[in-house]
């Protein structure tokens, strides 16, 4: 064959393919979680940030008022899930392996151990990761991300596409804000300008600090789907 002969190709758009069908399957839940009269929140962030500290201690402060579930995304272990489980909420489990994100089937197969018309907000916490979860619809109501002081304040402006898409931002570990020399100020205006649409929240899962906005965030959101 001569060096220079071009073989016969075709291009594969295998990505568009792989989100087409994880669109139909994040509409499907959407109405299956609507039925139920569920609100969906999907809580994504880098490792690390406290999305499941966050999660623990939401759990046990709306217990009273708020019938909640968690659906679980990790690469390995159930560690998180074993923590959120102590607040006695359904918790379920999803173990990836390789894969950095959470797709809309893997939700909907989780969702089929739950009694969705039970609850009154599921969370799924998705896979550490800033990159991959931000183009799959998971069929929720709500999405937040997540960022910590200690991650710094371009967060934002390296993962643009993630904070395009999140309904709410949640500035996390505040109370470590002077110790990092971290400047809220300079996130809330990358964020502002990467994502004018979003929320923002500054909280501290460990004092409290903050707490209150996000619960009334939530609040607002299932009295809006009930």
């Amino acid at each position: 064959m001569n060096e220079t002969e071009v073989l016969p190709h075709r291009v594969l758009h295998l990505h568009e393919r792989v989100l087409g069908r994880n669109q139909e399957q994040a509409a499907r839940n959407r109405e299956l979680f609507c039925a139920a009269g569920v609100t969906v929140v999907n809580v994504l962030s880098a490792p690390g940030s406290g999305k499941t500290a966050l999660l623990e201690r939401t759990l046990v402060d709306l217990k009273d008022e708020v019938r909640a579930a968690v659906v679980v995304g990790d690469l390995a272990t159930d560690n998180d899930a074993r923590r959120l489980a102590r607040s006695a909420a359904p918790i379920v489990q999803i173990t990836t392996g390789s894969l950095c994100h959470l797709e809309a089937s893997m939700v909907a197969r989780a969702c089929e151990e739950i009694e969705l018309s039970t609850l009154d907000l599921l969370f799924i916490e998705n896979v550490g990761n800033l990159v991959c979860p931000a183009s799959f619809d998971l069929g929720e109501s709500l999405r937040v991300v997540l960022t910590a002081v200690t991650e710094g304040e371009d967060k934002p402006l390296k993962y643009p596409t993630l904070f395009k898409t999140a309904n709410v931002a949640i500035v996390t570990k505040i109370e470590l804000a002077e110790v990092c020399g971290f400047q809220p100020a300079l996130l809330r205006q990358n964020i502002a300008n990467i994502a004018p649409q979003a929320t923002i929240i500054e909280l501290s899962a460990r004092t409290g600090q903050g707490l209150s906005a996000w619960y009334t965030c939530l609040r607002g959101l299932i009295h809006a789907h009930a």
